[in-house]
Formats: structure tokens, sequence, C-alpha cells
């Protein structure tokens, strides 16, 4: 035990976290001595960890095979789970697998198994039948927004999954979601509830605002003015309706990014790292971004167009007000429409006229070599100043992946840095720089 909170240790010294959270630390203990925990805990409250802390800590050193399955939704949880677990610096081995990378990459990793793999579960399944690596030694099954995959159609994948995983001797759910059903397939007997939903009271405001024609973009353009230069989300129900109110705020010199099911993996990581470090201040999204994504502190989110379920109003909200802070949702309504029964009587907010949000100082630059290379972010950072020329406050949020880095870097010096540092040597290893 004495080496297990070592260990502990050493990984919350690695993420820069002086205490973890009461729900974490239930979490944990429930973990270790149970073999079956649902955790409920909303989106932002740190369920990774909980989860991670106790799994790391009983894999086996020396057995080089897959031990512990993580099945989320969404390909962008699956990136930000393994982050998180390569951050704590186990040791151990981390992969992701998931729907929109290459097969023949997963393979390469999966070559040498990686103690903990995260995936979806239409990669996971796949890689089951084509025998990729053996599920003999897979203890311990992670069920991760497991309500959200099962609403987005992955149960037959799910079914698939847990039907080849006969030597589990754990299984841990995790949902944001109060009244959730237990799929009869999870096989649970006697769960042990960790719920802290409740205990998470996030300060959220619902307003209305409304349009004056059925057809709200301009309405839409008219808020935004008014909310001025604030961090938030625009929800709409339908892809194909980002691409139109997309346009139109281009149209009106509004900046933002796009996220949605139907982009490119590539376009969707691209948009989330400009929105974390502050390219972009605004992102329009489907009900893919209400849950279980790695975004910053929002001010705002608005509902372009009214939420089909109860659920989804909730988990859209959630994305502000996050632990404890303040936010507002915006209910955009037109003067005809009538708002369902989940939305009670929301205050409405009157538009003051004023110009568009101003484009961000920040800009995003790409740099070809990652953690893979041996390079950190102090490395980073060092070549930013020492041969980028740039002062500390022109250099931003640096996001280190496996290949590649993306840095935000102060705009007017985007220019300037590329011709400095583009086919540098850093680690050895020459570099290319370019602005995304």
């Amino acid at each position: 035990m004495a080496n297990k909170i070592k260990n502990k240790q050493h990984i919350l010294n690695k993420l820069g976290i002086t205490q973890l959270k009461p729900m974490q630390i239930e979490a944990q203990t429930a973990i270790h001595a149970n073999e079956e925990v649902v955790l409920l805990s909303p989106t932002g409250t740190g369920k990774t960890l909980a989860f991670l802390l106790p799994i790391v800590s009983e894999l086996d050193a020396n057995l080089a095979e897959v031990q512990a399955l993580i099945l989320v939704p969404s390909r962008e949880l699956a990136i930000q789970i393994e982050q998180v677990a390569r951050e704590m610096g186990t040791g151990y081995k981390v992969n992701a697998a998931y729907g929109g990378r290459a097969v023949a990459k997963d393979k390469t990793d999966l070559k040498h198994r990686p103690a903990l793999l995260v995936g979806t579960p239409g990669r996971i399944a796949d890689h089951l039948r084509r025998g990729t690596f053996t599920t003999n030694h897979i203890k311990t099954l992670v069920l991760d927004e497991f309500d959200k995959a099962l609403e987005v159609g992955f149960e037959k994948e799910m079914i698939e999954i847990t039907d080849a995983l006969s030597n589990l001797t754990k299984k841990i759910l995790t949902s944001a979601t109060q009244e959730v059903e237990i799929p009869l397939f999870v096989g649970l007997k006697n769960p042990t509830y960790i719920n802290y939903l409740e205990d998470v009271q996030p300060q959220i405001e619902v307003k209305a605002i409304i349009s004056p024609s059925k057809d709200k973009l301009q309405t839409l353009v008219d808020a935004l003015c008014h909310l001025g230069n604030q961090p938030g989300i625009v929800f709409c129900n339908f892809k194909d309706s980002i691409q139109r109110v997309s346009d139109f705020l281009w149209d009106h010199n509004i900046p933002h990014g796009c996220f949605y099911g139907g982009l490119e993996q590539q376009d969707r990581e691209r948009a989330l790292i400009k929105f974390r470090n502050g390219t972009h201040q605004l992102i329009i999204a489907t009900d893919l971004a209400a849950r279980g994504i790695d975004v910053p502190e929002i001010k705002f989110i608005i509902h372009y167009h009214l939420p089909l379920k109860s659920a989804e109003f909730t988990h859209r909200n959630g994305r502000t007000a996050r632990m404890h802070n303040e936010g507002t949702a915006y209910v955009l309504k037109w003067e005809n429409e009538t708002l369902p029964d989940f939305i009670q009587n929301p205050a409405i907010e009157t538009l003051e006229k004023k110009a568009p949000p101003k484009p961000s100082k920040w800009k995003t630059v790409f740099i070809s070599g990652g953690r893979k290379d041996k390079i950190s972010k102090g490395d980073i950072a060092g070549l930013c100043f020492k041969q980028g020329f740039l002062e500390k406050e022109e250099l931003g949020t640096i996001e280190l992946k496996q290949d590649c880095a993306f840095v935000a870097v102060l705009a007017t010096k985007t220019t300037q840095l590329v011709r400095n540092i583009d086919n540098t040597k850093l680690k050895k290893r020459k570099v290319r720089v370019r602005v995304v």
C-alpha cells in the first residue's frame, strides 16, 4: 500500500494537482474495494482521474498485454483520456483507437501491447474481429459516458465487446446523467453507486432571446455582438445547419470554429485546440460537444435550435457554469415558437446594438515534433524564445501531442516566428512550422 501511495503522489505532482476532490477520493476507495462501480458526476469534475488512479495502481508491470479497456462515445474523449493517462507519467503504455484514424496506425501502436487501451466501441470491436490483440488478460472494463455511447448507436458493438471479455474482475460505469438505465448486457449484479450529481449545483441562468423571424440567423448575430468577446458555444441540432450558420457568421465578420460528427478527425481536433488556446472564442457545434470533450471555461451557450430532449438541454447547459462558476444559457426563440416543458419561463434578454466581437489576439502555430521525439513543452517554449525571439507574454498555450504540437502565438508575431524557426532543429530533429 505504501508503494501505491507513493505512486499516487508522484502522479499528482506530475499533473500539478495538490489535492484530490472528495468525489475522486471516494471513487478510488470504491473501485479498489468493489467489482462493480457506477460513478455519477457532472462533466468537468474529474471523473477521468477518479477511475484512472485506482486502475493504474492495480496493473501488472510484468505483463505486456492489454489489462484495462476504456470504452468512450467519441474520438475526442478517447484522445483526452489517452492524454491524461500519459501525463500521469506512470510508465505504463497507453494508446487510443478510434474511427477516423488509420487502422494501420492502430496496428503499429498495438504491436507492442499497451497496458491501458482507450477507444470507441466501433474501432475496438473492429480490432477484436481482426484479432489485433488478445482479451485474455483484460481484467478491468470502463464504460465512460456509457449512456451517451448507447445514445449514439454503439449498443451492438458494446455487446460484442463485453461478450468477448470473459476474464473481467472489475466493471466501472460513468455518466453525467442522473436517471440512467444500466444496460442488461453489462451484467451488473450488485454495483456500488458513487453519486455526486446533486452535490455540484452549477450557477446557470437560463434566458430567452426573442427572434422576430422564424429564421434566427440575424438574431444570432445580434446576440453574439451583444455578448461580445467571451468564450461560448452555439448549439445546433443538425450538422447540415452548421455550415449555413457558419457562412452567415463569417459574412458578418464573426470569427469562430465548427465542431460536429461529419468533420474530418483532424478538423475536429484542431477546432477544439483553437478553442482551448483562445484562437477562437466561439464554436458552433452539435450535441457532440455537449459532454465528454475538454474545453475551457465557457461564459455562455446559445441554443440556436431548441434541444429535442430534456437531457440534452441539461448537458448543453453543463458546458457553462462548471465547477461552481457562473454561466448563462440563452434560448433563441422565434416569437411564435412554443418552448418545451423542460424550459420553464426564462427571463427575456434585451439585446443592445453593438459591433461584432473583435478577432482574437492569438493565432495557432503547428510544430511537427511531439512526445515520441522526446520533445517537451519546455523545449518548444525555449525554441520560441531563443530562436523565435518571442517575449514571454507573446507565447500562449502549448498543447503537446504524440507527433506534433500546437502553440498559441500573438497574431502579430506569427510571421516572424515561422520565418525564424521553420526548418530548424529541435532535440536533433528538424521541425516544420506553420500557421494553422
